[in-house]
């Protein structure tokens, strides 16, 4: 399946590989299908594309990588929709924002996926986390030969 995007071009992906966030993400509500695409260039960096438009990708990042003592706790209710097992199926993803010359990372709504099941959920934790979590400046993403 090919899908358009105003950043990467022409994607071809499988059909297995669309993730559903059922009720969005967000500020984003209308955008409920969704790829998650490597970067090219970082391996610590992903790309989640909106299937839906082609003018959406995030970019998103294990918040572990970063905040070695990340944990955030959600109710059986904000991840039941999507099928879990045991919350080690889950994976979690933070959305990463440019903050002036730093980057930050959103740790207080993370996105949490089953990968297996390809649905996910953007929650707001109930930790104490912050919306801008600063990781540096953008120099800390990008490969250097």
């Amino acid at each position: 399946m090919d899908i358009a995007t105003t950043r990467f071009g022409t994607v071809t992906i499988e059909p297995d590989d669309v993730l559903t966030f059922v009720d969005g993400l967000i500020g984003m509500e209308d955008c409920q299908r969704w790829a998650l695409l490597a970067d090219a260039q970082n391996g610590a960096l992903g790309w989640l594309q909106s299937v839906d438009r082609s003018d959406v990708a995030l970019a998103v990042v294990s918040p572990r990588r970063f905040v070695a003592d990340y944990r955030v706790r959600v109710t059986r209710r904000d991840v039941e929709s999507l099928g879990l097992p045991s919350a080690n199926d889950a994976q979690v993803l933070v959305i990463v924002n440019r903050l002036g010359d730093s980057l930050a990372l959103n740790l207080k709504a993370p996105l949490v996926v089953h990968v297996a099941g390809r649905a996910g959920r953007q929650i707001v934790a109930k930790d104490d986390h912050p919306v801008q979590h600063v990781v540096g400046g953008a120099k800390r993403f990008r490969r250097t030969a």
